[in-house]
């Protein structure tokens, strides 16, 4: 399935229903009192999270909603039938923007969340409303008010515990295919998550967590560049992040610069992303020249990565127990 994380819609509630201007009609009644009855509510246009979707896909093909219009009223005070709600269905994550106000209306963070996004515009009274001693057959009538319209942004932001950063070939897609069920795509070359995805880690003692594998970061994601500012969003809802370090980079560059540029990108894009907890895991120990990268590392930034090997599997219990101790700690 195709991922998508944005999407710009456009909602109109319902109109409310005029009101009815009638008068009785009875046998040996030749001028009945007013019975016009009021017209209907139009319908709501609601916005619902959707444990079943992960993608903001289906609103790319369908941008417009327009919930129904509420009925006008009816003679023998009977009123107008209340327009239909529209609900639109979307991933959890997803938050919803009024791009003409600027504002932020509400995250949908939890499965079931919903907002009435458009209100319904309200029926109009029938001439039953305006009869008085002085004005027993009232002409009057109020007309239904205009439905709410809205241009909305809608801003999908994956949920998930544990973010795998790391630059481009770090190993983290391979590293997610060894702790989790998720099947991410691999290969030998830049970019190869080229959307988010996610895996449920299910551990020895009964426990679960989401991890999600982001796109590899490179120097000036928070800009633009690359695919890292695409997707630096999702990284914000995670609560600890695991950063893959390639030990044995193939064009023999030093593993701690290309930590260290990661971390000026979380940092530049977000101050309290650059807080986040964090576990470092030094990747593809089982090649011989990582244990002289894990050296120059340690020394260079002061810190001890857990060695792994997500080929091999090698470390994975032990990374797996210093992320469950950082989310305890969260």
């Amino acid at each position: 399935m195709h991922f998508v994380d944005e999407a710009e819609i456009y909602i109109k509630a319902g109109d409310g229903g005029d009101g009815c201007v009638s008068f009785r009609r009875e046998k040996y009644v030749p001028k009945g009192g007013p019975d016009g009855g009021d017209g209907g509510n139009g319908g709501d246009v609601v916005i619902e999270a959707d444990p079943n979707l992960s993608t903001l896909l289906d609103l790319l093909s369908k941008n417009k909603y327009f919930a129904d219009n509420g009925e006008n009223g009816k003679p023998q005070k009977k009123d107008g039938a209340y327009g239909n709600d529209v609900v639109i269905k979307v991933p959890p994550g997803t938050i919803v923007k009024d791009t003409d106000l600027g504002l932020t209306l509400k995250d949908l963070s939890e499965p079931g969340a919903s907002i009435v996004a458009a209100r319904h515009g309200k029926g109009g009274k029938g001439n039953v409303h305006f009869a008085s001693s002085i004005n027993q057959t009232p002409r009057e009538y109020e007309e239904g008010r205009p439905g709410q319209s809205r241009n909305l942004l809608l801003e999908l932001k994956l949920i998930a515990e544990v973010g795998l950063i790391g630059k481009p070939n770090a190993g983290k897609s391979t590293l997610l295919s060894h702790i989790s069920a998720a099947h991410p795509r691999i290969a030998s070359y830049p970019f190869t998550t080229l959307q988010p995805q996610l895996g449920v880690v299910d551990t020895a003692d009964l426990r679960r967590f989401v991890v999600a594998d982001l796109p590899g970061l490179i120097s000036g994601a928070h800009e633009g560049k690359g695919l890292g500012d695409e997707f630096l969003k999702h990284v914000e809802r995670t609560k600890v992040l695991v950063h893959v370090v390639d030990m044995a980079p193939p064009d023999n560059s030093c593993p701690a610069e290309a930590y260290e540029q990661i971390r000026d990108e979380l940092s530049l894009y977000s101050e309290e992303l650059g807080k986040r907890p964090e576990v470092i895991a030094g990747n593809k120990m089982d090649l011989p020249q990582s244990q002289e990268g894990t050296k120059k590392f340690t020394e260079k930034t002061g810190k001890t990565p857990i060695p792994i090997s997500a080929v091999t599997g090698t470390g994975l219990r032990k990374l797996i127990g210093e992320i469950l101790k950082e989310l305890d700690r969260t």
